[in-house]
């Protein structure tokens, strides 16, 4: 596993998390497209809690503890227990910028981690540090499409009357 490559793209993929957010309203940030559906403010939510929760904490366990059990989650359930829709749009990604930072001073000052090292997770799956630390990356893109996809919607819905279909497919 290559440190300053997964650093580079975590920070990266703040960035465009942070730009994909910034500039909707903060009505926008609540639009569900359906019940089912996540918010823009609800992902960024889960993404302030995963990197504090999950990534940074699971992949530090796991590098200097790796005979510990890792904290629960819960991150379907976080959207509600925790009024992730009841936000300030504006703390939220504040919120997230700060952790998200918190995580990048930490991984550069990793000294040699051993991306060996493993751990049972619950699910019965055999996680190395180095799968973990990818997943990470590959987590912020799930959202980062997800984001777009909310973005797609929220054009859409700016656009009525007009449609957008010579734009291309979905």
């Amino acid at each position: 596993m290559d440190l300053q490559w997964a650093h580079t793209q975590l920070a990266l993929n703040a960035t465009t998390i942070t730009h994909l957010f910034e500039t909707v309203s903060v009505e926008q940030a609540r639009v569900k497209p359906d019940p089912q559906s996540w918010s823009m403010l609800e992902v960024i939510n889960h993404l302030y809690d995963e990197e504090r929760e999950d990534f940074r904490a699971r992949l530090d366990f796991l590098l200097h503890h790796p005979d510990n059990d890792w904290p629960p989650t819960d991150p379907a359930g976080w959207v509600t227990a925790r009024a992730y829709q009841q936000r300030d749009p504006h703390q939220s990604i504040a919120n997230f910028s700060a952790e998200r930072q918190q995580s990048l001073q930490w991984l550069q000052s990793l000294k040699a981690p051993d991306w060996t090292r493993s751990h049972r997770h619950p699910s019965g799956l055999v996680l190395q540090a180095g799968d973990l630390l990818a997943s990470w990356v590959a987590h912020d893109l799930l959202h980062i499409r997800q984001l777009i996809e909310l973005r797609y919607h929220l054009t859409t819905q700016e656009a009525e009357p007009y449609s957008v279909l010579y734009a291309g497919d979905w």
